[in-house]
């Protein structure tokens, strides 16, 4: 717990080298250790990194997580192409969140995150699907960075094993960042919008697409809002790349 594992950074964002199998070990051996800091994970696609390019302050705090997985064919292209190495698998949260909760472990979650109607039928979803667990709290994701006191309180007094958090990027990472020194939790997620799927308002790519790394075309369609991020952003992603290849990374 808390080991250095190998990392391979892009954009000054060290991602961590795991497979799924490892990666769920370590989630398991971190909430299962005698109490002391709060720990997180959080989890970078090609959006987050290009985000973390521009604002030196998020790659820092990216970058003083305790573990940063690669979410998507994007990083794991990114991995290959700056390090000549390939990642050990995709390990996004999506996938090893419920791979975890799925486990007949008996600890305790709380979600933070979505709309409050949103949260209502994400944590109904999670009752039914994760019989394994006990879900001992949830609250919606319209908070502050600061000045959210009562909640930090009201989650300790829950005393869950993991917190997830879904709030989207960068938010998510900056709230478990400003909270970490008073959270008594000892495995913290930044989990995007996984609880927009357990609450029924997205829906995963099939199968067949996700292993194609097409995965992100799917979300395109299900939320064009994000047309600017994917079709502008992914070619930057690469020229950035490209850019921290040959000139060196973000400044």
């Amino acid at each position: 717990m808390g080991r250095r594992l190998e990392t391979r950074p892009v954009f000054g964002v060290p991602i961590t080298d795991l497979s799924m199998d490892d990666a769920l070990a370590l989630c398991v051996e971190v909430m299962r250790a005698p109490p002391s800091r709060a720990r997180s994970i959080f989890f970078v696609n090609a959006h987050t990194l290009n985000l973390a390019h521009d604002d030196p302050a998020y790659r820092a705090l990216l970058g003083a997580s305790d573990w940063v997985f690669g979410d998507g064919t994007g990083v794991r292209w990114a991995v290959r192409f700056l390090h000549g190495a390939r990642l050990r698998d995709n390990v996004n949260g999506t996938d090893l969140v419920p791979g975890l909760l799925g486990r007949e472990l008996g600890l305790r979650y709380y979600l933070l995150g979505a709309s409050a109607g949103a949260i209502e039928r994400a944590a109904a979803h999670a009752r039914t699907a994760f019989p394994g667990w006990q879900l001992v709290g949830h609250h919606d994701g319209y908070v502050e960075i600061d000045g959210c006191d009562a909640l930090v309180e009201k989650i300790n007094a829950s005393r869950p094993h993991l917190l997830l958090v879904g709030m989207g990027n960068p938010k998510q990472e900056r709230w478990i960042h400003a909270q970490r020194a008073r959270l008594a939790v000892p495995l913290c997620m930044g989990i995007g919008g996984l609880l927009d799927y357990w609450a029924g308002d997205l829906e995963r790519a099939p199968l067949w697409l996700r292993r194609l790394g097409f995965e992100w075309l799917h979300l395109l369609i299900a939320q064009p809002r994000k047309f600017r991020r994917y079709v502008f952003g992914n070619p930057l992603f690469l020229i950035r790349l490209a850019r921290e290849k040959w000139l060196g990374g973000p400044a």
